[in-house]
């Protein structure tokens, strides 16, 4: 994908309750009138912004503090303000300075640090006693419950059985989650869930709390289908039909994972990839871990069209996949990791290709949102050759990626990649070995868009994503049928090649002629980014005027944009039949318009 944006770090603070964080028992003494509070204030993958509130919320005041936690191997904190840090092992300790020792009845003060590695604080304990004013220090939460088994599955039930956790002061009971929500809770191993719906695919996890009241982490997840009903059918044919959703696309795009349902596209799709997790220091890690797995999502913007609670162990976009599961079971889920913005992680990563797969795998397999994905998606921009940085890693860094992804995902699992268009002459399908590497993938994604763009702000004004060459295309192989022919000459199976569709336009402004190969002063508006507007606005806003190489181009005003639309969609389609080709793939759903004009052409015409 060329063009990526991400929200600011700011926008994506991550509460994390305490009490999922400390383990704690036994009477209070002073902690009754005092509180800390952990907040994670940002999240950049390797690290994380962190802050602690003291709260007095008693009728006497405290004249200084004292916080202590301990956080697991691999975190530590790297700087701090407001507070004096320092630790002996994995036990950190935070002392008052002189200005802010004081904290009258019903005030509170704060203390931020930032921190290194993944993990969050535990143990926590204010002056001595716990941190959130019920329990003394000492207790440790229970333990995970095994993966719950399935049994006796009917129409509209299921029985769910489990080993138990355990815990140093014992285990009060368990909650029972379906689809990440609470839906019981028993003080015995064994669960019937019912009032379930016929031919319906559900998770279910487990998750344990002690005789303080404190809940350990979620068990894995059991996949149940229910009997009779049948299932939602996938789309005719055999061809993928895939979309990708931004993980950004929630903020100022407004569009979440339920317009894929309320646009009618969910149905007409095979599969999803998440875009992007990060590539950084040799590894997988979380792009937005707010919008990914913490945001919480009112009633109307959910999938099930219950809201999100405070408490549940997922929630953010991959809770709503997950629900998106529940409807249209069908549908399988790829985390892409890359992107423009993030492919120069790849070179790290191919230095050891192993260790970079294991942590993927990670990742993706997470217990608390494993169930949501069906396998990964690699978007190198680009292998050996150069994108948003140059890559010099060798023409067999993709396939030795590709091929330490197979090994450690194993065949049951997707393994795919995003992969250049540029079919030129020595250009960058002919810089790695896409032949050797396919061996590894279920299919390559082809860019065959942003061919041509306002980056060269005076022209010539060109179609984003021929679909063939014409003439006076400025630059040779600069084609969707180039690019393929390249791909199949050097051995790799048409059947392995999904073309790419845009749902957007790019455009130039100052252009005065109608006909491709304008000068133009440089790009157009856009909504978010100069020279880039989706199709749902330029079908109204710059009407098409023209076809050129099997894709529309439209001159309003001074303005020149190209964008497909459902008939030329309909002709790309025709010709990826013709040649064989595995399916069809898009960036991205919220271009599209509202009842989904766009996917219904590609499913439709595949």
């Amino acid at each position: 994908m060329r063009f990526r944006h991400r929200a600011a770090a700011g926008l994506a603070t991550l509460l994390l309750p305490l009490a999922g964080l400390v383990g704690l028992a036994g009477p209070a003494q002073a902690a009754a009138d005092t509180t800390a509070s952990f907040t994670k204030t940002s999240d950049w993958g390797t690290g994380f912004g962190g802050q602690w509130t003291i709260k007095n919320t008693g009728t006497t005041g405290i004249s200084s503090w004292t916080v202590e936690w301990d956080f697991p191997s691999g975190t530590s904190v790297t700087s701090a303000w407001d507070a004096d840090v320092t630790h002996s092992g994995n036990h950190w300790t935070a002392k008052n300075k002189s200005y802010n020792g004081t904290v009258a009845p019903g005030a509170s003060v704060s203390f931020g640090f930032n921190g290194s590695g993944p993990g969050s604080p535990s143990h926590c304990t204010l002056n001595g006693d716990s941190c959130d004013g019920t329990t003394t220090p000492g207790d440790a939460a229970p333990s995970a419950p095994g993966t719950p088994a399935a049994s006796d599955i009917t129409d509209t039930s299921a029985k769910l059985s489990w080993s138990a956790a355990t815990d140093d002061k014992g285990v009060r009971n368990y909650d029972v989650l379906r689809d990440g929500k609470v839906v019981g809770t028993v003080t015995t191993t064994s669960y019937t869930d019912s009032g379930l719906t016929a031919g319906t695919d559900y998770s279910y996890t487990v998750q344990a709390r002690d005789t303080a009241g404190q809940t350990g982490p979620v068990s894995g997840a059991v996949k149940v289908h229910t009997t009779g009903g049948g299932t939602t059918p996938p789309p005719s044919g055999d061809k993928v039909k895939l979309g990708y959703f931004t993980e950004w696309g929630i903020y100022g795009r407004n569009y979440n994972v339920k317009n894929l349902v309320t646009s009618g596209s969910a149905a007409k799709i095979t599969h999803i990839n998440y875009a992007f997790g990060n590539v950084t220091g040799g590894q997988c890690a979380i792009g937005d871990s707010y919008a990914d797995y913490d945001k919480a999502f009112t009633a109307d913007q959910s999938v099930s069209g219950v809201a999100d609670t405070w408490d549940q162990p997922l929630r953010g976009n991959f809770n709503q996949l997950r629900e998106l599961k529940a409807k249209y079971p069908n549908i399988k889920i790829l985390w892409s990791f890359g992107g423009w913005t993030w492919s120069g992680g790849f070179a790290q990563a191919a230095a050891n290709p192993t260790a970079f797969a294991q942590s993927c795998y990670n990742l993706v397999e997470d217990p608390r949102w494993a169930d949501v994905f069906d396998g990964i998606d690699i978007d190198w921009e680009y292998p050996n050759a150069c994108g948003l940085s140059c890559d010099t890693s060798g023409a067999a860094a993709f396939k030795n990626v590709l091929a330490a992804l197979r090994a450690k995902f194993g065949s049951k699992a997707l393994v795919t990649a995003a992969v250049t268009a540029d079919g030129s002459s020595g250009g960058k399908i002919e810089a790695a070995d896409y032949a050797g590497a396919a061996q590894y993938a279920d299919w390559y994604n082809v860019m065959s868009y942003d061919f041509f763009g306002a980056w060269d702000a005076q022209g010539p004004t060109a179609p984003h994503s021929p679909l063939t060459s014409y003439n006076g295309i400025p630059k040779a192989g600069f084609d969707t049928a180039d690019a393929i022919s390249k791909y199949r000459s050097a051995g790799v199976p048409a059947s392995k090649l999904l073309i790419g569709i845009g749902l957007y336009g790019r455009g130039w402004t100052g252009v005065t002629q109608d006909a491709p190969g304008g000068t133009a002063t440089g790009p157009a508006a856009g909504t978010y980014e100069q020279g880039i507007e989706d199709y749902k606005i330029l079908k109204s806003s710059c009407p098409v005027t023209g076809t050129v190489a099997g894709t529309a181009y439209a001159h309003c005003g001074s303005n020149w944009w190209s964008y497909d639309t459902p008939s030329t969609i309909a002709g790309k389609m025709s010709w990826a039949r013709s040649q064989g080709l595995g399916g069809a793939f898009f960036w991205e759903f919220s271009g599209d318009t509202s009842n989904g004009e766009l996917v219904n052409a590609i499913s439709s015409n595949l």
